[in-house]
């Protein structure tokens, strides 16, 4: 079982001194229906990982995932070829990665469940996995070298400082490939899920490193959210789950109940409910509990003309669980229908799950639309309150 309390840990007293330390939020990437062009755009595959940014001063190695959360202590064969192949003092953005070469087509592809199995509180089961399951470390942008902080320079500057500091790097370490034709990175897209990767990155031309700021682009295989899990419904048939209440944050920090996750085998319900029982001692501060009904928050347990006498009991548990969701479409500041639950998240802050990293369709003009003209755009749809 995934261990889901483990990476819970906050910034400590670190041994770097560079001229960027750690915690450093990464840049994100926000979700697009489709490759973006324009001048210099440049693409990258996007890797199916933990996002992870290395420092390395000497001998000391901190592995920073986002939200501040530490992963040194998990991915030692990470720690001990940062010290054999990245520059003695550097900070470099990049992907942790677990490829499997046992599946059963013989195809080494990525694997998402191997990796979040690093996370594990027991330090033999740590020491076993790093070498039954070691992972890889790709890298894609370069923050600081020596004395240098490189985030106010222009991406092509920084991916050709990162091409020569990493020229002599060996797997597991790995520059990602690159590509500013827009025909390739569309063959891309195509190609490399078959491999276990998750889509597309695109970056725009001179773009300055802007830690925690979604200035990048990303096109994914699927449509989906991290979302945190801040409660679930019994299920009707027993003392199960029956659905997990998913949450995302406004741009206030005010946490809304957007919809479910309800569709599961009894068995999982089963282990659901094991999986959430460290979390259900949430209490009064819940922030679903009592609401802040002045800015407006959405919370589970209203009451429509569509839920009738449908029982909307639910039980509370800690907002600290992400879980990876599947959606195909929002309504308002809702998932439409229910959503699918893909896997957990364990190397997320709930913090970072708000609404602006979701796929928000342009609003049309209804009349538009069933008079037959041309659907145009008339804006983006509004930001939740």
């Amino acid at each position: 079982m995934i261990c889901l309390t483990a990476v819970g840990a906050v910034w400590l007293t670190v041994a770097v001194e560079l001229p960027i330390n750690p915690p450093v939020e990464p840049m994100l990437a926000r979700s697009v229906a489709s490759i973006p062009t324009g001048p210099g755009m440049t693409y990258e595959p996007k890797w199916d990982g933990f996002r992870c940014i290395v420092f390395r001063d000497g001998d000391e190695v901190e592995l920073a995932s986002r939200g501040g959360k530490m992963m040194t202590r998990y991915f030692p064969e990470v720690v001990e070829q940062a010290r054999q192949q990245l520059p003695t003092r550097c900070a470099v953005d990049g992907e942790l990665i677990v490829i499997r070469r046992d599946g059963p087509d013989g195809q080494p592809r990525l694997d998402f469940e191997l990796l979040a199995q690093r996370i594990h509180p027991a330090a033999s089961r740590v020491k076993l996995l790093a070498e039954t399951t070691p992972a890889d470390f790709v890298a894609f942008d370069l923050l600081a070298l020596d004395d240098e902080s490189l985030l106010d320079a222009p991406y092509p500057t920084r991916r050709a400082r990162l091409e020569q500091a990493l020229a002599g790097v060996r797997p597991p370490v790995h520059v990602t490939q690159v590509t500013t034709d827009a025909d390739t990175a569309r063959r891309w897209f195509e190609v490399f899920e078959g491999a276990g990767l998750d889509g597309l990155i695109a970056k725009p031309a001179d773009l300055a490193y802007e830690p925690g700021k979604r200035l990048m682009f990303k096109v994914k295989h699927a449509r989906t959210a991290d979302a945190v899990v801040a409660g679930f419904r019994w299920h009707k048939s027993g003392p199960v789950v029956g659905s997990l209440l998913l949450g995302l944050h406004d741009d206030a920090g005010v946490l809304h109940h957007v919809g479910v996750s309800a569709s599961f085998t009894m068995a999982r319900r089963a282990e659901l409910l094991e999986e959430l029982a460290p979390y259900r001692d949430a209490g009064a501060e819940h922030p679903w509990v009592h609401g802040d009904h002045e800015r407006g928050q959405r919370i589970p347990g209203g009451v429509s003309r569509w839920t009738g006498t449908k029982n909307l009991e639910w039980e509370p548990v800690r907002p600290e669980l992400v879980v990876e969701v599947a959606y195909d479409a929002m309504e308002g500041d809702r998932f439409r229908h229910t959503a699918r639950f893909v896997r957990w998240r364990p190397d997320r802050d709930p913090r970072s799950c708000r609404y602006d990293q979701l796929d928000r369709p342009v609003r049309f003009d209804v009349d538009q639309v069933l008079r037959g003209d041309p659907a145009v755009p008339v804006g983006p749809a509004p930001d939740p309150a």
